[in-house]
């Protein structure tokens, strides 16, 4: 069963999507992207279509292994954002020949459903107790809110009383049968991320994402020292190295790895299985497309420590077009009373409608992270 043919698909809101065609027939379809970066990653892909051509499909560890090493110039985010479609597409392959979905590949199911957790906006409390009361309606049992907005080094106490408003209301408002998750995003500073997990504490998050920067990962026990709320990071980190010496500082309570971004499948279940021997819990990491979210719920269903999933259904991101809007068996991927049941379908299970791949390629887009500023001009983080 040999690589014949790949074919990339730029589609808004900010996805790129793979499609791989085997000399058997069967297609497998794959997310290479890198949220800002589409062009890159596109780039990359095509830089590998010379060695994937002819390739057995089957040999997914192999051919991932000469992508990643390949070459004496090697590694990065966009790289291993192209092999990470790759992957995905291949398992795709596989799983449809064998006739069977891709978890039964990887040690078969330990769960029968797998919970959701679904993104709120909104800068104002009114605006978030709506939107969130939205979700709930919709299914979900679990949501997640950005913490802050911009913030520079040092945060007032009018910053901190705002914040923390924001979280009250919120949490008054739809009990404590909810869970919350308080994304960070990177944004805080040390200094400010002490304080403000500290003073959020009370509202029982289920976890705090991204309190600081992955390259600050050595100063999260002094962040840890100052709450009880678990701590969770990993979106921006590649492969299993870099997650080694995370989970080694002993310090984040759930790694959230993402499954476009780090290296597929086949290296998120590798990844698990390492946290899983340090009493780690797994929360895959996904704002992205339907592919994306599809091989993410294939890991859910094999691994023991996986707690929650993340969906780009209904996210502020997604302008022009969403998640399930792409997918042909939307009820597979639909959320029933906080869950997803395992998906059945071989391969990752989702359909993709080829005919609205079609359409929204010419719309095409050109997404960008915005760039902050403070007061004074200088960088903020996004």
């Amino acid at each position: 069963m040999k690589i014949e043919k790949l074919e990339l698909f730029k589609v808004p809101p900010r996805w790129l999507f793979l499609k791989i065609t085997a000399s058997s027939g069967i297609v497998g379809w794959g997310e290479p992207v890198l949220e800002g970066k589409t062009d890159s990653v596109a780039a990359a892909v095509l830089d590998m279509e010379e060695y994937l051509i002819g390739r057995d499909a089957s040999r997914i560890e192999d051919i991932c292994n000469v992508l990643a090493k390949g070459s004496f110039y090697r590694g990065g985010v966009v790289i291993t954002s192209a092999i990470s479609g790759i992957e995905q597409a291949l398992w795709d392959i596989k799983g449809k020949f064998l006739n069977t979905p891709v978890y039964n590949l990887l040690g078969g199911a330990v769960r029968d459903k797998i919970r959701i957790y679904g993104w709120v906006g909104g800068d104002q409390p009114a605006e978030l107790v709506t939107q969130a009361e939205a979700r709930i309606k919709a299914g979900y049992k679990a949501i997640k809110i950005n913490g802050c907005g911009k913030m520079e080094w040092i945060v007032t106490p009018a910053e901190v009383k705002k914040v923390k408003k924001r979280l009250e209301e919120l949490r008054n408002a739809i009990g404590d049968e909810i869970g919350i998750g308080i994304d960070f995003h990177g944004r805080v500073h040390k200094s400010a991320a002490k304080q403000l997990v500290k003073e959020l504490e009370e509202f029982q998050p289920m976890f705090y994402e991204e309190p600081i920067l992955p390259e600050y990962t050595d100063q999260l026990k002094s962040i840890a020292a100052c709450t009880t709320v678990p701590l969770a990071l990993g979106e921006r980190l590649v492969g299993r190295r870099e997650f080694k010496r995370l989970i080694e500082e002993g310090v984040v309570d759930i790694i959230q790895p993402d499954i476009s971004h780090t290296g597929g499948i086949w290296e998120t279940r590798k990844i698990a299985a390492m946290a899983e021997a340090s009493d780690i819990a797994l929360a895959p990491h996904c704002p992205l497309g339907p592919i994306a979210f599809a091989a993410s719920l294939h890991i859910n269903v094999c691994c023991p420590n996986a707690i929650i999933q993340e969906t780009s259904q209904g996210i502020h991101y997604n302008e022009g077009a969403d998640m399930l809007d792409y997918v042909i068996n939307k009820d597979d991927l639909t959320i029933k009373d906080g869950f997803i049941p395992n998906l059945q379908k071989p391969g990752l299970g989702v359909e993709i409608d080829e005919a609205f791949v079609g359409e929204m390629v010419k719309v095409g887009h050109n997404w960008r992270n915005p760039v902050w500023r403070g007061e004074d001009g200088s960088l903020l983080e996004w």
